[in-house]
Order: structure tokens, then C-alpha cells, then sequence
């Protein structure tokens, strides 16, 4: 393309000149993002000059431009051709040249726009990971990101088709190494190689098909442990043969789909270590507390789902084996009304699934009482990852078969604690604080309170550790055509006198997998479901949105037959709830048609230690003030237990309600997906998970937080209809609630959770999966930029 470009920018210097000038109209920043450039571009392209780019390669650029940098006479171009692909061009734009330059040369250019410009005689470090990749296989297709499995399964079925022999043998050694404990499973010492494998099969397979249907393991148990098998195969007849037929398919011309199937069936995973040390993780009383919300549901939840289905498979495994989850997070001795403070707690709803906390602690080493906000909490976790390993390894009895990292903080926890056990490693982001606040690396020291310098490092080296990553959406790894996505914003930046990331991920990378969460079943059900419904609790909600002022409320509704527009959230800056308050106050015509109910942190600012919240919680009484609202908006600073907000969702659903998330941006959206599961209509961001899980216009809609008329027109539009139309409300409903059974439900989540674990788990095994090299680099990144970055966290 840069051939074609530079041929246009000599036979139309003037036009080009003229378009170069339209970029220093914007004086405010030395940056212009996709927006302002498309903007440019489209009034530029109307005028006479502008008509003849028209069609042009300078306007195919224009289409995949992402952000420009600009110091006169100067204009650099960040652009994404395609998703995950990007160039980097510069423009004079005195003498109408156009040249490409590599993501280093343009990264130091951005650091001189914010006052940065490193000594002549001084090394800036990079950050590359491109030649730790070079020989691992990629996907090639866009369409295929986040669908990494399938891809290692097509790989690896190839390669042992080609490398008959060697693969062969290699799975027999996996099958050697399978225990419990000092319980051998799948093979014992009478199968010594791979025709002797062979053999042992076609003998079962002869000797089980003459045994009853009714047959079990325990029934033949010593027969096929005289050929050489172990438990592990099957409870039934029918399983234990279904997994000796796919043995023999595999060993004979494996492919994909089979190999999956099977290596989902082997008895691998028997206890897992779920890591999640920031906030107030608890059952009770957390919700709505600092860095305290969705991921606590979604954690609680994975695990009773986890849990239910490793005991259905051990079963079916032929195996009686109880298996075992914990939930590592902090002790907090000071932790007001929850439970906090408590070394060990059972999960409700499971057998074996436990809470251990583990507390941080000073350089002293002494107990640290307090919260500390998940920004600040750096210095704390390598301390906290050793005194864990020991918790853990007590609690269990033996090492984890899968640690689970979550957020950030747990994630690196994840990639301490699986370095040193040799564990399997999965980490789950739920957000990268990186794509929710513009520019945050390249003004890291301007933020100070955030740590993103301490967050990023630790985002890069648990990421380029795991062995896989799961992630809710497709475009939380790679956005849409138009913008980027959460990860793939950190395959190259910079954060200045730091170093620069010239590739810091590939979301190509097979480690990729979307598996979406679901919403608990149990407590989020269809509001016409009158059976399951918690009538019990109506005259309390009733209470709760409409009866007079109580502590921890502010607003009182005066028109009580208005349908409500309901909202819960935490109160933060991304959530975005003050901008929906914003949005409902302007709008004279949302106003008169529905009250408006929000569920959000304290209406008290002295009831919070977050900096953040206390300002949204300010702004909020200031809107409530300016706009009137306190007979139109009921404002509840309470933290509802879960079983009463499935009921508060379905008792606005009786009034033909809905709900709205207004978020900045959502990496999923668990409240999207509980609201829509009860059948209450949705409008939701169209930033992040809720663009995936909404089909716009027919089970909810997509809003833009950032257009607050756009938003209130939409909502508008809906009441109306619905009026005029009594069926429209149902027919939405009814959508909604079909689109959470088809697609997010926990019990599929489960299911494929544990058998990328495996898949991944016999890839470690059979090759170079465990990227040794990449290792040793992401210790050293870790132990000599991480670690002083930690100590100096403010």
C-alpha cells in the first residue's frame, strides 16, 4: 500500500497538502483517535479538493485509521488494516512525503508529544515478544480468534498423523501418567509400548462385548487390569468401550473432533485453585462494597458449576473420588458486617468448595487490618503467592490439577503459584483496566493513585504465562472492525522513561477461548416461572422502590403507576450510573413516561474509603439537586442479597419495566445476562460484552453512554411502543429470556472450562506448550520491572 500512497501524495500535493492542514484544527491535543479522523476525513472529502481522494488509497488509510499523533510539521498514523494487524506511517506535511515506519519509531514519537525524549546515550527498553513465537503455530483467520482449542486440536491431529510413531508414543506416556494420590489410573506397567497398547485394546474391546449391558467397572476390574488398564475409562459398559474405540481410532488416523472428545473424558482435573485477592470476596454483605461486585458472582457461581460438573464426570469416569475447589483471596480483619475476617468458609451450595483467605502482610509481617484498593495492592501479592502456596498445599493435601487466575492481582498470583507448582495455568481478566481509560500508559505518571505502570506489567506477564485464557467475548480479545479490543491493546504501547511494548501479545495465539459465563439458574429465572417466585418478598420491594424515606435511600417516587427503568451497579467512574441519572434528568419526555430506580453504593459519601465512589456519590446528590429528581428517582445505596434482586428484577418485570447498563465500557456483563434471563427488557452498551450478547432490536438494545439523547430516545421509543402495543413488551421479553437458555447458561460454561484444561493440559505434555523460553524471560521481566514497580507503589 505505502507504494501506491506515495504515488498519490507526488500527483496531489496540493489536495494532500490542504488535508494535512485539517489536522492541526484540532489544537487541543496532540492526539486525534478514529473518531476525530473520521470526522475530518468525511467534511474533507465534500469539498472540491477533497473529491479527488475519493475512492483512493489515501482513503482506504483514512478507513483503518485508529489514532494520529501530530507536532507540526510532522503527522504520524497508527492504522488497523484488519483486525489485529497494524502500520505505522509519517507524514511531513510541508514537503508532502509519506513514508512507513516501524511501531518503535512511531511509540518514541508519541513519548515526545507528552514531554518525554530520551538521552541520546540512554536505552529505553523494549518490550518484544515476537521471537519467543516465531515456531508456534497461529491462526491465520480473524474469524477464528478466541477458538483456540479447536485449532490445537487440528494442529495436533495433524501432526501425529504425520508423525505416526512418535505420536503414537507420546500419548501412550501420557496415559502412564494419570494418579490420584498413589491411585494409578488409565494404564499400568503391563503395556511397556504402542503395539502392546494396541493389543490390550482389541483384547478389551473383545472381552467387554461379551459382557452384559449391565456391566460395570468394578465387575471387570481385574480382567482389564490384567491387560494393562486401570480406572479411568468408564463407569459403564458403554463408556468404557466408547473411550477404547476412540484410543484405537486416535492411534489409527486421529482427528480433531475425536481427540477432543476424548482427552474431555480423561480423569485429570480433581481439585482447582481459583485466585481472587482484591476487594471483599464473600457470600453475604460484599456486593456494592469498594472493588466488590460481578466478579465475586461470577467466581461463586464457576464454582458451584464447576463443582457439580467434575462430580458427574468422575462418576461417569468410574472413579469415587470427592473433588475440591478453593477460592484463595485476602483476610481482612477489618472487614464491617461480612465475613472477611474468616481463614476458611464453605461455599454455600457445594460439598467440598472453600474460601481459604490468606491476609497480607507488612515487611514486618504483620497483619495488614485493612482494605486496600485493588490499584494498591501490588506490593502485597508475591508476599501473600508464598504464604498461600503453603495454605493451599495443606488445604488440598497435594498439589492443584488447574489454577484459575481472576483479574489482574490474581492473575499474576496464578502465574507465581504455577511457576513454582508446575501447575496448569488459566487466567480469566474480566477487565483490563487498560482499555477503560484513555491514554492511561502514556500518561501513567500523571495518574499516580492508579499504578498503572505496576497493573500493566503485571497484565503482560500473567498473560504471555497462562497456558490459556479464557475470555467472555470475541470482543474482549479483539473488538470489532472499528475498534480495538481489550487485549489486543496491549500488543504495542508505551509508557514513557518506563519502556515500550513493541509486541506484547498476539491474539492469534491458540491460548485464546471464549467461553461465556451463564447466569445462576437458581435465582434468575422467567418472571411468569409463579412456581419458583419469591411472592414472600413483594412487600418488602414494594417498600423498598416506593414507600417513604429510609436510611440508606434518597428519593421518593410520587407517581407510582409509571413503569420503572431500573439500574445496579457499583458506583464507579466506568459504570456510569451518574450518566444515566444525567441522561434521565435532561430528558423532559423519559421523565414523564417512567420513574427511574437505582441500585448503587452508599448515598452516604462518609460511608466510603474509595476516592472514586465518594465522587460519583457526590455527583449524584448534585444531580438530584440541580434536576429535581427526588419525586421521579429512587436511589437505594444498599447491596441486595442475590435471591432478592433475581425477585426485585422479575417484580419490575410485573410492571412492565426495564433494565438499563450504562457502562463506559463491560468487558461481559453478568447483570445483562441475570435481568434478561428473568425476562426484563434490556438496553445495554454497546462497548464490550453486551454488543455480543444482545441481538439489537430483538432481545434488547444497544446504547452509546456517551450520546445521552441517543440513549433516552431509544428508551422513549420502546415505553411508547409498548403502549400502543401491548404485546411489544412480551414479545422482547420473551427473546430475551430464550436468548440466555440458547447461549449462557453455567452448565456449558463448566463443561468446556474443564476440557480446555485438558486439551491444554495434554499439550504441555506432548509439546512445546510450556514455552520454557518465554518463561525464563517473563521471570526476568517480572523480577526486574515488576518487582520494583511494586515498591514503589504509592
Amino acid at each position: 500500500m505505502i507504494t501506491e500512497l506515495k504515488t498519490l501524495f507526488s500527483e496531489h500535493r496540493r489536495t494532500l497538502y490542504l488535508l494535512c492542514q485539517q489536522f492541526y484544527t484540532h489544537e487541543d491535543s496532540p492526539f486525534l483517535l478514529r473518531s476525530d479522523l473520521h470526522q475530518l476525513f468525511d467534511l474533507f472529502i465534500q469539498t472540491e479538493q477533497g473529491q479527488l481522494l475519493k475512492d483512493s488509497a489515501v482513503e482506504e488509510l483514512f478507513c483503518s485509521l485508529q489514532e494520529a499523533s501530530k507536532n507540526e510539521p510532522w503527522i504520524y498514523l497508527a492504522a488497523r488494516s484488519t483486525i489485529g494487524h497494524w502500520n505505522y506511517y509519517r507524514l511531513h506535511s510541508e514537503e508532502i512525503e509519506i513514508d512507513e515506519i516501524d511501531v518503535s519509531e512511531y511509540l518514541e514519537f508519541k513519548e515526545r508529544l507528552v514531554g518525554y525524549e530520551a538521552p541520546s546515550d540512554e536505552y529505553l527498553l523494549e518490550l518484544d515478544m515476537t521471537p519467543f513465537n516465531r515456531e508456534f503455530p497461529k491462526l491465520q483467520e480473524a474469524r477464528s480468534i478466541g477458538r483456540g482449542v479447536e485449532f490445537l486440536n487440528r494442529h495436533l491431529s495433524s501432526k501425529l498423523f504425520v508423525e505416526k510413531r512418535e505420536g503414537s508414543r507420546k500419548i501412550l506416556d501420557f496415559l502412564r501418567v494419570h494418579q490420584h494420590r498413589s491411585t494409578q489410573l488409565m494404564l499400568n506397567g503391563m503395556i511397556e509400548d504402542v503395539p502392546g497398547l494396541q493389543a490390550a485394546l482389541r483384547k478389551g474391546v473383545k472381552f467387554l462385548k461379551n459382557c452384559d449391558e449391565d456391566t460395570c467397572w468394578d465387575d471387570v476390574a481385574p480382567t482389564m487390569m490384567s491387560y494393562g488398564f486401570q480406572p479411568g475409562w468408564g463407569r459403564t459398559l458403554e463408556d468404557i468401550l466408547e473411550m477404547f474405540h476412540m484410543l484405537m481410532d486416535i492411534l489409527e488416523a486421529p482427528d480433531p473432533q475425536n481427540l477432543e472428545k476424548f482427552l474431555g473424558r480423561i480423569p485429570m482435573i480433581f481439585s482447582i485453585v481459583v485466585v481472587s485477592p482484591h476487594g471483599y470476596f464473600g457470600q453475604e454483605n460484599v456486593l456494592g462494597l469498594p472493588d466488590t461486585g460481578g466478579q465475586v458472582v461470577y467466581i461463586l457461581d464457576q464454582v458451584r458449576a464447576l463443582e457439580k460438573e467434575m462430580k458427574e464426570q468422575i462418576y461417569r469416569q468410574g472413579l469415587d473420588i470427592e473433588p475440591s475447589i478453593v477460592v484463595l483471596t485476602r483476610l481482612i480483619p477489618h472487614c464491617g458486617d461480612t465475613s472477611c475476617n474468616q481463614p476458611e468458609e464453605q461455599i454455600a451450595g457445594t460439598s467440598n468448595a472453600t474460601i481459604v483467605r490468606v491476609p497480607f502482610r507488612n515487611d514486618q509481617g504483620e497483619v495488614i487490618n485493612d482494605w486496600i484498593s485493588r490499584f494498591k495492592i501490588w506490593p502485597h501479592l508475591e508476599r501473600f503467592s508464598r504464604e498461600s502456596e503453603r495454605k493451599l498445599l495443606e488445604t488440598i493435601g497435594a498439589r492443584p490439577d488447574l489454577i484459575i487466575g481472576n483479574y489482574s492481582d490474581g492473575n499474576l498470583v496464578s502465574f507465581l503459584l504455577s511457576r513454582r507448582l508446575r501447575v496448569t495455568q488459566c487466567t480469566i481478566a474480566h477487565a483490563l483496566e487498560k482499555a477503560k481509560y484513555l491514554f492511561s500508559g502514556l500518561y501513567w505518571k500523571e495518574n499516580p493513585e492508579y499504578n498503572f505502570q505496576t497493573q500493566f506489567t503485571a497484565d503482560l506477564v500473567s498473560m504471555n504465562a497462562a497456558d490459556f485464557i479464557i475470555t467472555s467475548t470475541y470482543q474482549e480479545i479483539a473488538g470489532t472492525e472499528e475498534s480495538l479490543g481489550q487485549y489486543e491493546s496491549y500488543s504495542s504501547f508505551t509508557m514513557p522513561a518506563l519502556y515500550r511494548v513493541i509486541n506484547g501479545i498476539n491474539i492469534y495465539d491458540p491460548k485464546f477461548n471464549i467461553v461465556s459465563p451463564g447466569a445462576d439458574d437458581r435465582v434468575y429465572f422467567p418472571y411468569y416461572d409463579e412456581e419458583n417466585r419469591l411472592t414472600e418478598l413483594h412487600d418488602e420491594l414494594h417498600e423498598l422502590i416506593y414507600g417513604d424515606h429510609m436510611e440508606g435511600s434518597r428519593g421518593l417516587l410520587d407517581d407510582k403507576d409509571k413503569p420503572l427503568i431500573f439500574t445496579m451497579a457499583r458506583l464507579d467512574k466506568v459504570k456510569n450510573i451518574t450518566g444515566l441519572v444525567e441522561c434521565y434528568a435532561k430528558s423532559e419526555r423519559l421523565r414523564e413516561q417512567a420513574n427511574l430506580l437505582v441500585v448503587a453504593g452508599s448515598i452516604h459519601v462518609d460511608h466510603s474509603s474509595d476516592a472514586e465512589e465518594r465522587y460519583q456519590i457526590e455527583t449524584m446528590h448534585r444531580l438530584f439537586d440541580e434536576y429535581q429528581l427526588d419525586g421521579q428517582v429512587r436511589w437505594l445505596g444498599k447491596h441486595l442479597q442475590k435471591n432478592k434482586a433475581g425477585e426485585l428484577y422479575r417484580y419490575i418485570a410485573d410492571q412492565k419495566g426495564v433494565f438499563v447498563q450504562p457502562a463506559l465500557f463491560e468487558a461481559f456483563g453478568l447483570t445483562v445476562i441475570e435481568a434478561m434471563a428473568t425476562g426484563l427488557p434490556i438496553f445495554a452498551t454497546q462497548y464490550g460484552g453486551p454488543l455480543e450478547i444482545i441481538v439489537d432490536g430483538k432481545s434488547g438494545f444497544h446504547i452509546d453512554p456517551n450520546d445521552n439523547e441517543e440513549m433516552a430516545e431509544k428508551i422513549c421509543t420502546f415505553f411508547e411502543r409498548a403502549a400502543n402495543h401491548p404485546q411489544y413488551w412480551k414479545v422482547i421479553s420473551d427473546a430475551c429470556i430464550t436468548r440466555v437458555e440458547e447461549n449462557y447458561t453455567w452448565s456449558l460454561y463448566a463443561r468446556r472450562l474443564l476440557t480446555l484444561s485438558r486439551v491444554y493440559g495434554f499439550w504441555k505434555y506432548v509439546s512445546n506448550l510450556e514455552r520454557e523460553e518465554t518463561r525464563r524471560y517473563l521471570e526476568m521481566f517480572h523480577g526486574l520491572m515488576f518487582r520494583n514497580l511494586a515498591s514503589e507503589t504509592q
